[in-house]
């Protein structure tokens, strides 16, 4: 997986922006305000994603390529690191994961208003 390909993946997102809130080489992706992925454009080396607490141990504990979120909360975030031991296919479902939990966090009335978008 290229930077291209993650892009392309996480803005065709029902309701997704890209922004660089923190800098001018992170980019992060939030869906109705609230963000699910995130990486530095320079250098790709891994994407920050939110995950299932239990899950993410188990990631971490099959790939090497899954650590704890950098900068992150280490319950609830893992860094994937694409370029090593996990398949692309797995990454892509992680971040419909990620993608997920944020929309089930969501108010009601935010819910909503994406289903409309």
């Amino acid at each position: 997986m290229n930077i291209e390909q993650y892009r392309d993946y996480c803005i065709a997102k029902k309701g997704t922006t890209e922004s660089f809130p923190f800098d001018a080489t992170t980019l992060v992706f939030k869906v109705m305000n609230k963000m699910f992925a995130l990486t530095r454009v320079e250098e790709f080396e891994f994407i920050n994603l939110k995950c299932d607490p239990e899950k993410a141990i188990e990631f971490r504990e099959i790939y090497d390529g899954v650590k704890p979120g950098y900068h992150m909360n280490k319950q609830l975030w893992n860094s994937v690191y694409p370029n090593e031991d996990v398949p692309d296919k797995l990454i892509y479902q992680m971040i419909d994961d990620s993608y997920d939990l944020i929309v089930s966090s969501l108010t009601k009335k935010l819910q909503k208003e994406l289903q409309e978008l």
